[in-house]
């Protein structure tokens, strides 16, 4: 008979970290006598991140006394206390790998049901003071899961845990995360997870973007990082000939790139992008812009379209400088802000020159005539800022279910309303809801970071799952900083003190424009980025959850400690890896 040893509870605080402020509940003491046990969490409990923790399907975490015995002696530690893992429940029984997802226990007067395996984030390894925790948990199979609370009640240390129903599948919590975070991902086991009803919603889409990854052969994990995409048809930087300059509006132009002998550029998938390695004076470092391809996918050559920036140094030398014949490095075509294997209606949204990777998917779309409902939804300042007018209309003829609605913010009196634009103004969440649009449709967003975010917003307003919502940052990405409270962050810089002699290979940081050389002080490409305070993105810390995942555009890395599942062919995951020589990020 499994029973309930100790109940910990603990409410968010603010924690030093890193010379950082982290909010975070991780901190949980044992408590006597009954607590009532609600659908969110027990009474004097709650959590700091409820992005990453809590709601109903996590209210509860559970881990065991043969896991912390397990612990206490591979980490040869004697300090341990119930609740040292952030769990809710200390339990003797229910190992990790006897548990199933879909069993239900009664505890006390409640009734509960397990969801998930715990999602490992780097606050357990700051509990623990062992930055490695999060990886630990997966790769020795102890992750401890999470409750649901179907029937509230009072529990109390000493209750005991009765069993009242078998999960289908008889999936445990160990072989669940398993599947998940390590390789292997075998097909028959993703299907049978699926078949669970109690599956988290989280984990049901990262097991069914599993399914839906045809593989390849090109590694990565898309259950944790999305849509599945081919790695770079090339390493590093080739020489590519600029075929065609054409102007789209008063202020973006469109380059056209082919390969010098001739021969059929690879393909890219709709949404991708390219970067272009540039060298305006001879005497400075180059710099490193990336544009996304704007034509239509499998073509023989590919297009980028560029708005000239007053003072953009990479905008001014390829309008000023750049002539047909000339010739460019370019990286191969990146990025999973792509066309997702769907049925569902579809919602194309832009501004200004973030036209571009919306117009690629719609090219692709129009290609096949797809039938999906399509709503073409643009902002720009006038008609003399709106590139593409006539190409986006030709396309949108081609599609049996095609709609349009472009606003001028401006419009000048030679833009004929209904024709040239359907609406005077700024975009606004008004707008989309005068739409109409269908809540299950999927929709992708590009344009200035302010636009994205209150497009973002007003489409979650009318319904739209967040996670059916897509968005494409020109220009440095923000940033994934779970529990760490937010201040004024400078502009991307050189470090101010690097540790110890930075003797080691140069790290450049595309889309911030900053190359530092290389300190084995850092510890990571991770620790480097934030001493330059370049956006990035991060949760483990400890190669696991693969949120840090970037795209590495030239150059090799090595690992220590390695990743529990390698990234895609062609990326690196910064939070844990090295230069082994010069290399090229897209951060």
């Amino acid at each position: 008979m499994a029973t309930l040893i100790a109940v910990n509870v603990g409410m968010p605080a603010d924690v030093s970290w890193k010379g950082r402020t982290t909010h975070t509940g991780i901190w949980k003491r044992p408590v006597t006598g009954p607590r009532m046990v609600r659908r969110l969490n027990l009474e004097g409990d709650g959590q700091g991140d409820l992005g990453g923790h809590g709601g109903p399907n996590r209210a509860v975490l559970v881990y065991q006394l043969d896991s912390y015995r397990h612990w206490q002696e591979y980490l040869k530690r004697d300090d341990f206390v119930h609740g040292q893992f952030g769990e809710n429940f200390t339990v003797d029984g229910l190992p990790d790998d006897e548990v199933c997802i879909g069993d239900q226990y009664r505890i006390g007067d409640a009734l509960f049901e397990v969801t998930q395996p715990r999602v490992t984030c780097y606050r357990v390894g700051l509990r623990m003071d062992e930055p490695q925790m999060p990886a630990l948990l997966v790769s020795h199979g102890r992750p401890g899961f999470y409750f649901k609370v179907l029937t509230e009640g009072l529990v109390q240390a000493g209750d005991e845990i009765t069993k009242t129903l078998h999960g289908p599948e008889g999936m445990t919590v160990q072989e669940i995360d398993a599947l998940l975070y390590k390789p292997g991902h075998p097909r028959p086991q993703l299907e049978r997870a699926l078949g669970i009803p109690a599956l988290s919603p989280g984990w049901r889409g990262s097991i069914q973007s599993l399914l839906e990854d045809d593989g390849g052969g090109h590694g990565g994990n898309s259950g944790l990082t999305g849509a599945a995409v081919p790695p770079p048809a090339w390493p590093g930087f080739r020489r590519l000939a600029v075929t065609d300059i054409t102007a789209e509006s008063s202020s973006v132009f469109s380059l056209g790139l082919g390969a010098e002998d001739g021969t059929p550029l690879p393909p890219a998938l709709p949404g991708q992008f390219i970067s272009v390695r540039m060298q305006p004076l001879p005497l400075d470092p180059p710099v490193i812009r990336s544009y996304s391809l704007s034509a239509a996918p499998g073509a023989a050559e590919y297009r980028i379209s560029v708005k000239q920036e007053p003072q953009g140094v990479g905008s001014s030398y390829l309008h000023q400088h750049v002539a047909v014949h000339d010739s460019l490095e370019v990286a191969a075509p990146r990025g999973s802000f792509i066309l997702t294997k769907s049925t569902r209606p579809l919602v194309l949204i832009s501004a200004g020159v973030g036209v571009t990777p919306v117009l690629a998917m719609l090219h692709s779309l129009a290609a096949k005539s797809d039938p999906r409902a399509v709503w073409w939804v643009h902002g720009a300042r006038d008609g003399r800022e709106h590139p593409f007018a006539k190409e986006v209309r030709a396309l949108l003829e081609r599609l049996p279910a095609s709609h349009q609605h472009v606003t001028y913010s401006r419009p000048r009196e030679a833009d004929i309303l209904g024709a040239d634009y359907q609406s005077a103004g700024r975009l606004s969440p008004q707008i989309l809801a005068d739409l109409r649009l269908p809540a299950e449709a999927e929709a992708y967003v590009c344009g200035p970071t302010v636009f994205m975010d209150a497009m973002t917003k007003a489409l979650a307003d009318l319904g739209l799952d967040a996670s059916r919502v897509h968005t494409e940052a020109f220009g440095s990405a923000g940033s994934i900083n779970p529990g760490v409270k937010q201040t004024d962050r400078p502009a991307p810089h050189l470090p101010d003190k690097p540790p110890g002699s930075p003797t080691g290979p140069s790290v450049s940081f595309a889309r911030s424009s900053i190359t530092a050389p290389w300190s084995p002080g850092y510890g990571s490409l991770l620790d480097l980025a934030e001493a330059c305070d370049v956006p990035v993105k991060w949760s483990c810390r400890s190669g696991v959850c693969h949120t840090c995942e970037s795209s590495l555009l030239q150059g090799q890395v090595g690992y220590s400690p390695d990743p529990i599942d390698p990234p895609q062919t062609g990326n690196v995951l910064i939070c844990c890896s090295q230069p082994d020589v010069d290399i090229v990020l897209d951060l």
